[in-house]
């Protein structure tokens, strides 16, 4: 996949990079703004089973 992306990017490979770097952090930002909040409250981690 990543060389796959690698080849199809236009530019130099600093220019490559950069855009890769730009992608991967786009990426991240979406999934800790839009994509783990809207999963959070389906997952089971505040569900305990063990009794305090």
């Amino acid at each position: 996949m990543y060389g796959w992306l690698w080849h199809r990017l236009p530019g130099p490979a600093g220019v490559r990079a950069l855009i890769l770097t730009v992608a991967a952090l786009a990426v991240l930002a979406a999934c800790f703004l839009w994509v783990f909040p809207a999963v959070a409250p389906f997952m089971p981690f505040n569900e305990t089973t063990v009794g305090e």
